[in-house]
C-alpha cells in the first residue's frame, strides 16, 4: 500500500506565518525569564522552559522553510523535544501525581500521533487539527474562564502565551500541508540518502542480516560463459552507426541495467543490518587505468544509470566518464579524499575509518562521501579482457554497501563438433558474479542471471527502452 507523504512549500504564505509565530514564541519564552519576578529562576525552568524549547522552535522554523518539501517528517524531532520539555516542567508544578501522569500521557500521545501522521503511517491529517486545535482551545478557555490567572501567575503567563503561539503556528501549518501526488517515493524515517528502506520483507530476510552481519561471509559466487557471435555482430553494427569504441563492456553493462528494470531487487543493498533499495538509481563503478602499463595510475569511475537507459544511453554515459578521467590532469574526487586520509597518522586513521563505518551503519555518512565512494554502489565491473586473462572471482567489500561484483575475461576460441560432423570455431567469454545473498533469494538471482544470458544472446532488444520498469516492494 502506498503511504501518504506530506510536504510543506515555502511558497505558501501560511508557512511563513507559521515560522514567524514560532520565532515570536521564542522571544516570549526569553522575555519570561528576563522579566521573572519573585523567586529565582530554577535550572529546570531555564533548561526545559527556555533553552531546549528555543532550540526546538528554531529547528522547526528552519525545517519548514528549508527541507520540508521532501523531509517534512523530520519536524517530529522538535515536536518530541517540546512535548518532553513541557512534561518535565509540568512535573514540578506541585499538581497531584495522577494529574501529572495524565499530562505526561497526553504529551507523549501528541508526539506519537504527530510522528505517525507526518511519517505517512496513517492518512489522518485531520488528526493534526486535533493535536494543535484542542490544546489551543483549552488554553484560550482557561484564560477566559480564569481572568485572575493573568495577575496571580505573571511568571507562568508568559509560557502560556508562548505555548498558544506555538499551537497557533501548528494549527495554521495544517492548512499549508499538501500530499505528494506524483506517485514517487519520498523519504521517511529509516531511509538513507542513498536508499529506501524496505518494510515488507519476509522474516528470514530481516533476521538473516543479523545472523550473517558481514558481506563477504554472505557472498555467493557463480561463473558462466557465453557464446558471443551475436554480441560481436551487435558491436560491429553499433560501431558502423558511429559509436566509436562501442564494445562488449557496453553490452554487458546495458544488459545488467535492463536486468534491474525487470528485477529491481538486484538493486538492493544491506546497510546497518537493514535492507534498502536504490530504486531507479543504478550506481555503476569501474576502475580505469589512465595508461596501460604496470606503472600507470588508475582511478575509479562512478556513474548514475537508469533502468530506462538503452545501450546508446549507457555508451554515452560510460565513455563520457572514461574520457573525463583519462583526459583530466586532476585526480578524481575519490582519489582526492583518499589522499587526504593518508595525511592522518596510522592510529588516528584507524579510528577515522571506524568512525566512518559507524556513521555509515546509522545512515549518517555525509552525502558527498557517499557520492565519491566506490564502496557505496549498485555494482562494480572489472574487465580482464583488456589484460588478456580469465575473469577473477573478486571479493565484496565489508566497508560500504556494494552487493554485486562482476568480472569478465578475454575472448577464447572453442572448437565445437556440429551435428553434421563438421567442426566450427566459436568465441566465448567467461564471466563471474559475486553476489550478496542477503538481498534476494537464490531463485531471484537465478532468474536475473538467466535473463542476463538471454539479453546477451539477443542484444538488439537493448536498443529499445523497456516496456515496463518494475518497482521494488515497499
Amino acid at each position: 500500500m502506498q503511504k501518504t507523504r506530506y510536504y510543506v512549500s515555502r511558497k505558501n504564505v501560511l508557512t511563513w506565518i507559521c515560522a514567524l509565530l514560532l520565532l515570536w514564541a521564542v522571544f516570549v519564552r526569553i522575555a519570561a525569564v528576563t522579566f521573572w519576578k519573585g523567586e529565582e529562576v530554577s535550572g529546570r525552568i531555564m533548561w526545559f522552559a527556555v533553552i531546549l524549547p528555543t532550540i526546538a522552535l528554531v529547528m522547526f522554523a528552519l525545517q519548514i522553510l528549508t527541507n520540508a518539501n521532501q523531509k517534512f517528517y523530520k519536524t517530529a524531532i522538535p515536536v518530541w523535544i517540546l512535548c518532553i520539555c513541557d512534561g518535565i516542567v509540568f512535573s514540578g508544578t506541585g499538581e497531584a501525581i495522577g494529574y501529572q501522569l495524565l499530562n505526561w500521557l497526553l504529551f507523549v500521545a501528541i508526539a506519537v500521533v504527530y510522528t505517525a501522521i507526518t511519517a505517512g503511517k496513517t492518512a489522518r491529517d485531520w488528526g493534526l487539527l486535533l493535536i494543535f486545535g484542542g490544546p489551543l482551545l483549552y488554553l484560550c478557555m482557561a484564560i477566559f474562564l480564569e481572568p485572575d490567572l493573568l495577575q496571580t501567575s505573571q511568571n507562568r503567563i508568559y509560557f502560556i502565551y508562548a505555548e498558544m503561539l506555538e499551537l497557533l503556528a501548528g494549527f495554521l501549518l495544517v492548512f499549508a500541508i499538501k500530499v505528494h501526488s506524483d506517485g514517487k517515493h519520498h523519504p521517511t524515517w529509516g531511509d538513507r540518502p542513498d536508499g529506501r528502506k524496505l518494510h515488507s520483507l519476509d522474516p528470514i530476510s530481516v533476521i538473516g542480516v543479523y545472523i550473517m552481519p558481514d558481506r563477504n561471509e554472505s557472498s555467493n559466487c557463480i561463473t558462466d560463459s557465453i557464446e558471443i557471435s551475436e554480441v560481436e555482430r551487435y558491436v560491429r553494427r553499433k560501431r558502423a552507426q558511429g559509436l566509436d569504441g562501442f564494445g562488449i563492456n557496453d553490452v554487458f553493462l546495458a544488459a545488467y541495467v535492463r536486468c534491474v528494470a525487470k528485477y529491481p531487487g538486484v538493486n538492493r543493498f544491506i546497510s546497518g543490518q537493514k535492507v534498502f533499495s536504490r530504486d531507479e538509481d543504478i550506481q555503476f563503478c569501474m576502475t580505469i587505468k589512465k595508461e596501460m602499463s604496470t606503472t600507470g595510475s588508475e582511478s575509479v569511475m562512478k556513474l548514475h544509470l537508469s533502468p530506462y537507459d538503452t545501450a546508446d544511453d549507457v555508451y554515452r554515459k560510460f565513455h563520457a566518464g572514461v574520457e573525463e578521467i583519462k583526459n583530466s590532469p586532476l585526480d578524481s574526487d575519490f582519489d582526492n579524499v583518499a589522499r587526504y586520509l593518508t595525511f592522518i597518522p596510522g592510529v588516528l586513521l584507524k579510528f577515522t575509518v571506524w568512525l566512518l563505518k559507524t556513521l555509515d551503519y546509522f545512515g549518517l555518512l555525509p552525502g558527498f562521501l557517499l557520492e565519491v565512494s566506490p564502496f557505496h554502489s549498485s555494482v562494480f565491473f572489472t574487465s580482464m579482457g583488456s589484460l588478456g586473462i580469465p575473469p577473477i572471482v573478486h571479493h565484496l567489500y565489508d566497508f560500504g554497501n556494494m552487493p554485486v561484483f562482476c568480472a569478465f575475461g578475454a575472448k577464447r576460441r572453442v572448437k565445437e563438433l556440429q551435428p553434421d560432423g563438421t567442426v566450427v570455431v566459436k568465441k566465448y567469454i567467461d564471466y563471474s558474479f559475486n553476489l550478496d545473498e542477503r538481498t534476494v533469494d537464490g531463485f531471484y538471482y537465478a532468474s536475473v542471471l538467466k535473463y542476463f544470458r538471454r539479453l546477451l544472446k539477443h542484444p538488439d532488444v537493448l536498443d529499445e527502452r523497456p516496456e515496463e520498469v518494475l518497482r521494488d516492494v515497499d
